[in-house]
C-alpha cells in the first residue's frame, strides 16, 4: 500500500483483470483499475456482516485530492452507523427530474460535464441551458421520477414544447429585462437534444440504466430562407442614425454584428484585447468553437474608432452598471431597432444569415464564409489562417464594405447583386 497521488495513480497500467490500488493514509479509500485502463476512485467499508464500495468518481474529472475528500465525508457518515450505499440507492428512487436537472449543473459549472471537442462546457453554454431546462424541461418533467421516465414522456414533452405549451414572457433579473419564451420545433429540438444530455449523465452515473430519450425523432426544424436586402439593410441604417433610445452600446453593437456576421454573444462579450487592428482580425479566446482568429474588414475598425474606452472595463461594449462585465441586452436592442425600421420577422440569425447572403452573392465559396462565419467545418482554413489571412481578409472586406454601403446609401444607389442559386 502507498498514499494515492496523482503521479501514483497515473502511473497505474491495465492488467488482465481489474483490480485495486488502496490509499495508506486513509484505510478504505482506493482507486479500481478496469482492463480498460479506466480508474474510478471508491471507499470501500463494512456494513454489518458485508463488505461494500461505494464508487466516488472516474480519475480524471476527479482530482484525487478531491477523492480523498468525498471518501472522508463517506467514512464519516460510516462511523456514525449510516449506510452511504443504501443511502444512494434510496436517495436514486426517489430522484426527480428536476433533482437531476439541479445535479447535472453542478457538476457542468465544476467542470465535470465536458461539450465539444472534450472540453467542459462554457459559463455562457452552462447559463442558456439552464434557462432551457428552467423554461421547458422542469415545467413539464419536473416531478416526474427518473427511473420511472419513458421514451413517452419525452415524445410528450416534445410535442407540448412544439405547440408552445410553455411558451410566456417573464421578467428577468435585469433592470426591465424580459425573457420571451417561445414554443416551435426548433425550440422543441433543442429540449430533447438537452434533456438526453442530462439522461446521458444520469447513466453515467448509475442512476438509471438506460437513456429513454436516445434515438427520438426530433422535428425537422424549416431551413431559414428570410434576409436583408438592400432596403432592408438601408432601414436599419437610418434607424441606427436616428435611434435615441436605445444605449450606444446597443447601436454599435449591431452595427458591428450586421457588418460582421458573428455570433451575438461573440460581439456581446468582445473584448479590446481581442481586436488586431494592424493584423485585420479579431483573435477571440473564447467563441463557441474554441479560440478563433477572425478576418475584419475595414468597415469594422471605422466603427471601432468611434468608441471611447470606459474606464477599466476589459469589453468593447461594457454593461452600464457593471465595472468589468460587457453589454448582455444586444438581442433586445437588435429587436428593438428592427422594430423602429419597420422588418417584421428581423431577428439576430436572420442578420447572420443575410451576411452570409451577401458573401454568397458576391461569389465567395462555402469555405470562405464559414471561415467569415467562424463555423467549425472551416477549422481546416483557421488551422492555416495565417497562410490565407490576406485572401479571408480581402474577403471580409467586400463583404463588410457591400453591407455598409447598403446601409448608408439610397437603395436606388446601390448596384444590386445578382442572388446565387
Amino acid at each position: 500500500m502507498v498514499k494515492l497521488t496523482k503521479r501514483v495513480i497515473d502511473g497505474l497500467g491495465p492488467r488482465e483483470k481489474d483490480y485495486f490500488e488502496w490509499d495508506d493514509e486513509l484505510p478504505g479509500f482506493g482507486v479500481r483499475v478496469w482492463p480498460s485502463g479506466k480508474k474510478v476512485y471508491l471507499a470501500q467499508y463494512r456494513a454489518g456482516k458485508q463488505t461494500k464500495r461505494f464508487k466516488i468518481g472516474a480519475h480524471g474529472p476527479l482530482t484525487v485530492d478531491e477523492a480523498r475528500k468525498e471518501a472522508k465525508v463517506v467514512l464519516g457518515d460510516v462511523a456514525r452507523g449510516e449506510d452511504p450505499q443504501l443511502d444512494r440507492a434510496t436517495r436514486r428512487k426517489s430522484l426527480t427530474v428536476k433533482d437531476l436537472c439541479e445535479g447535472y449543473f453542478k457538476a457542468a459549472e465544476a467542470g465535470l460535464i465536458l461539450g465539444k471537442r472534450g472540453k467542459p462546457k462554457k459559463a455562457s453554454t452552462i447559463y442558456v441551458d439552464q434557462g432551457r431546462a428552467k423554461r421547458h424541461i422542469i415545467p413539464l418533467l419536473g416531478s416526474k421520477l427518473v427511473q420511472d421516465l419513458t421514451q413517452v414522456d419525452v415524445v410528450r414533452m416534445m410535442r407540448d414544447v412544439t405547440t408552445g405549451k410553455t411558451a410566456t414572457s417573464e421578467k428577468t433579473d435585469k433592470l426591465r429585462g424580459r425573457a420571451i419564451v417561445e414554443g416551435g420545433a426548433g425550440t422543441a429540438s433543442q429540449a430533447v437534444t438537452l434533456l438526453s444530455a442530462i439522461l446521458t449523465y444520469a447513466v453515467s452515473e448509475g442512476i438509471i440504466p438506460h437513456n429513454p430519450a436516445r434515438g427520438i425523432k426530433k422535428p425537422a426544424v424549416g431551413k431559414r430562407t428570410r434576409r436583408l436586402d438592400a432596403k432592408d439593410y438601408r432601414a436599419l441604417g437610418k434607424a441606427l442614425a436616428e435611434a435615441t433610445d436605445v444605449p450606444w452600446q446597443g447601436i454599435v453593437g449591431t452595427k458591428l454584428f450586421l457588418l460582421t456576421g458573428f455570433r451575438l454573444s461573440e460581439i456581446a462579450g468582445l473584448k479590446r484585447s481581442e481586436v488586431d487592428e494592424p493584423g485585420s482580425c479579431f483573435r477571440l479566446d473564447d467563441s463557441k468553437e474554441g479560440a478563433s482568429v477572425r478576418p475584419i474588414g475595414k468597415p469594422v475598425f471605422d466603427v471601432l474608432t468611434a468608441v471611447s474606452r470606459q474606464d477599466d472595463n476589459p469589453h468593447v461594449l461594457p454593461g452600464p452598471r457593471s465595472e468589468d462585465g460587457y453589454y448582455t441586452s444586444l438581442d433586445e436592442a437588435i429587436r428593438k431597432l428592427a422594430k423602429r425600421a419597420g422588418l417584421a420577422g428581423v431577428t439576430s440569425h436572420v442578420m447572420r444569415h443575410s451576411y452570409a447572403s451577401v458573401a454568397g452573392d458576391l461569389g465567395f465559396t462555402e469555405i470562405t464564409i464559414a471561415a467569415l462565419l467562424g463555423h467549425a467545418a472551416a477549422g481546416v482554413t483557421q488551422r492555416y489562417v495565417h497562410h490565407l489571412d490576406s485572401v479571408l481578409i480581402a474577403a471580409a472586406d467586400k463583404v463588410s464594405g457591400e453591407i455598409h454601403s447598403m446601409m448608408t446609401r439610397d437603395p436606388a444607389e446601390v448596384v444590386m447583386l445578382p442572388r446565387r442559386a
